[in-house]
């Protein structure tokens, strides 16, 4: 066999294994949920270049919060190759904010989903500790259609009041991966976590995932903070939103501070992009 050609099977061959693990990208957002009183920051004046951002990144999965029915169902109508998962946090077919997973249907298939409330009744319609309001967490289990591997999904809003609700609400979603023995699984938590980073619920989940911001092996790009409040003057500086990831190895991190046309902010959060292998 001549030599070139040889050369030409050997690339061939490589490719095809370098293609096999393709990166995974993982979108956190906090879309802001439409209020009238956001003036020229309300959600008719800013979700189609939403959507445009989405489409322009397209991760593969999408962890949303905040969303009203009609905002989630009209990102679900604008997206191609786009399905979700989840409903409002005040239960099925209510006019509440929820936190869908959204996802690549060509390259993910989705095998189980869950939803449970973050208090001491899980399974009920509820709301936990001294949390101001209900909130909820969005579980899902993917098969990539290309290389058959499982990836578990985990996206939620921490309570903007309660400590103690926090502080149990990340005690709660360790407990729910022991329980289903995801432990050793390849998973993905993501959200609003309405802390800080020195907080202690944040140390807590240190302390069983890995905070894609902090990995070692990852490049870092953009603001430290994501939270904005659509000002646009000031230097953001708070993070309360994260990406925790558990056997997975993260290879970039970016908190995208992109503009509207106008330059106003898409969101009062910025939305954060990650790339596994």
């Amino acid at each position: 066999m001549k030599p070139l050609k040889i050369a030409l099977i050997f690339i061939s061959l490589l490719l095809g294994y370098v293609s096999s693990f393709a990166q995974t990208k993982i979108m956190s957002y906090n879309i802001r949920y439409d209020s009238q009183n956001d003036g020229e920051n309300r959600w008719d004046l800013r979700k189609d270049e939403l959507v445009k951002l989405l489409e322009y990144y397209h991760p593969d999965f999408i962890g949303i919060q905040e969303a009203m029915p009609h905002q989630f169902k009209f990102i679900a109508e604008h997206l191609d190759h786009y399905n979700y998962v989840g409903h409002g946090r005040d239960g099925l077919d209510t006019d509440s904010e929820a936190t869908p997973i959204f996802y690549d249907f060509t390259k993910y298939e989705l095998l189980t989903k869950n939803l449970f409330w973050l208090s001491s009744t899980p399974k009920k319609i509820s709301k936990g500790w001294d949390a101001a309001l209900n909130r909820i967490v969005v579980y899902a289990k993917f098969k990539s259609r290309k290389t058959n591997q499982i990836i578990h999904i985990i996206n939620t809003h921490f309570d903007h009041i309660g400590e103690n609700s926090r502080l149990n609400s990340a005690k709660l979603i360790v407990d729910f991966i022991r329980n289903k023995k995801l432990t050793h699984k390849k998973i993905v938590l993501m959200g609003d976590f309405n802390c800080l980073p020195f907080e202690l619920t944040i140390k807590n989940l240190e302390q069983e995932f890995e905070n894609s911001y902090k990995s070692k092996n990852s490049l870092v790009y953009g603001p430290i903070g994501t939270f904005n409040g659509f000002n646009t003057r000031d230097l953001v500086t708070k993070q309360i939103d994260y990406i925790f990831t558990k056997n997975l190895e993260v290879q970039s991190y970016r908190c995208i501070d992109d503009r509207r046309i106008n330059n106003l902010h898409f969101s009062d959060h910025f939305p954060l992009l990650v790339e596994i292998q």
